[in-house]
């Protein structure tokens, strides 16, 4: 049997209350001794002589002599000012300058608390004048930063949905159950997800997009439709771009099964890139991709005509996803692993 070594009492004694420093004052009146007094109130008796102490007042009398006397308004008022004085400081004043850079990434960076800080502590900035993501997330909760809680896009929009059953749904292709197991561990670079962000429900313009499974690299391409020809096309785009070193980035895309996939394995040399498709109406198979597209929602709300959006606003999203430092990723960002295993294909 393990020996225990802990031996510390469990403490019992409570502070005074206004109660007991009225009848202190009562049998202090009537001559009673502080050990009396302790037995009558029920705590050692140094505590009311630190009490009668405490809430003492000297006063004069009409001879112009002074004495002192007892009142128990000004032993509670000093309890109450010394309790005030208790328990862990803010380090607002420590921690200035680190809390300016954080009040303005979020502002306008629109990176979260935790991003931050993970972000501080990897590049060893402002040495130990920092505070963790928890405390951050509460001076923001008491409202001591100029930033609330409705600039945290994922603090106010986790929400649950309900189950809901659908009819069965082809599958447009291989499916991912045939995807090699490997790709899961996220080890080997160049596998893809790809999807599409709608703006408004009628037909117009789409993006298309892909991330990377490892790396977290984000590619958004604007679409002039929702369709199989328009990805086509986009496909083709991309390929022009990458070269001949397109199929050494892109070794597998896994894709759900809407209509406007249907002729990706044909936008690419299906020798080259295998194409994979999830399960209907399972888009948790495409898991990183569906975070991203989340991510997008910040600046690109649902409703938004994609039309109206200038190919300058998507270039900046596409950068602010690649360049915010991920907590999964070390507080690194997609960029820097990316631009790193490029050098390996290249």
């Amino acid at each position: 049997m393990a020996r225990s070594y802990r031996n510390t009492k469990k403490r019992t004694f409570t502070h005074l209350n206004a109660f007991d420093r009225g009848k202190i004052q009562v049998l202090w009146k009537q001559g009673k001794s502080l050990q009396a007094i302790a037995n009558e109130i029920g705590c050692h008796k140094s505590t009311i002589s630190r009490e009668l102490k405490r809430g003492r007042v000297t006063q004069r009398r009409s001879d112009l002599t002074e004495h002192t006397v007892y009142f128990p308004d000004t032993g509670q008022a000093v309890y109450e000012k010394n309790r005030s004085h208790c328990g862990a400081k803010y380090k607002l004043a420590q921690a200035s300058e680190f809390i300016q850079f954080a009040v303005e990434k979020m502002q306008k960076d629109h990176w979260s608390p935790d991003a931050i800080c993970g972000y501080a502590k990897a590049q060893k900035r402002f040495e130990n004048a920092m505070v963790c993501t928890k405390t951050l997330y509460h001076y923001i909760d008491l409202g001591l930063l100029p930033v609330k809680n409705i600039d945290l896009p994922l603090k106010v929009t986790r929400n649950t949905k309900q189950k809901r059953i659908r009819q069965h749904k082809k599958v447009l292709g291989t499916s991912i159950e045939q995807r090699p197991p490997h790709i899961d561990e996220r080890k080997e670079f160049g596998h893809w997800e790809i999807d599409t962000v709608l703006g408004s429900r009628k037909q117009g313009a789409a993006l298309l997009t892909l991330t990377e499974r490892k790396t977290r690299k984000e590619h958004m391409i604007k679409i002039d439709q929702k369709t199989a020809d328009s990805v086509k096309k986009a496909m083709q785009a991309l390929k022009n771009i990458y070269g001949s070193t397109f199929s050494s980035v892109f070794k597998t895309i896994t894709s759900d099964n809407g209509s406007e996939f249907s002729e990706l394995s044909h936008a690419i040399n299906p020798a080259q890139v295998e194409v994979y498709y999830t399960h209907p109406y399972t888009s948790s198979e495409r898991g990183t991709n569906e975070r991203h597209n989340g991510l997008i929602r910040r600046f690109i709300p649902k409703g938004k005509s994609i039309d109206d959006i200038d190919e300058s606003l998507i270039a900046y999203v596409e950068n602010w996803c690649n360049t915010l430092p991920r907590k999964i990723l070390g507080y690194r960002s997609p960029n820097d692993l990316y631009h790193e295993e490029l050098k390996s294909v290249v």
